[in-house]
Order: structure tokens, then sequence, then C-alpha cells
């Protein structure tokens, strides 16, 4: 199964992205979405961001993951 994450764009440097997900920065490649800018969103697959999203889906799909995270946990 691929799982891709959510994420907002912190800041670019050519085609390097800084992005928050859910509290963590990290760098992705931004070759996919070239058109990309700070404070957009993107879902980052495997290092790269693989599209950008609108603010309110990023958010409801964050939310859903930490649901989906807080249930297994609690299962154990």
């Amino acid at each position: 199964m691929c799982l891709a994450i959510p994420a907002k764009v912190v800041s670019l440097d050519e085609m390097i992205a800084t992005v928050d997900m859910m509290g963590n920065e990290r760098k992705v490649g931004t070759h996919l979405v070239p058109e990309l800018a700070v404070g957009q969103y993107v879902l980052v697959h495997a290092g790269f961001a693989i599209e950008i999203i609108d603010e309110q889906i990023a958010k409801e799909t964050e939310e859903l993951l930490l649901q989906e995270a807080q249930a297994r946990f609690d299962e154990e």
C-alpha cells in the first residue's frame, strides 16, 4: 500500500522544498510540481511533492491519519 502525506510548504530552494508534516519539517523534491509556492499544501510520497492540494483537504486528511493512528494504538 502506498500512502501520501499532506504537508505545508515552508520554504523553497530551487527544486527542494522544506515542508511541515504535522509538526515535523522535512526536505522534499519538487520536480513534479514546479509551479509550487510557499504556503501551499502538497501530498508527499517517497520524498517528493507529487500534487498541490487544497488546505481544507490537507487538514481533513491529517485528521483522518491521526484518527487511524489513535485507533491502532487503542487496539494494543
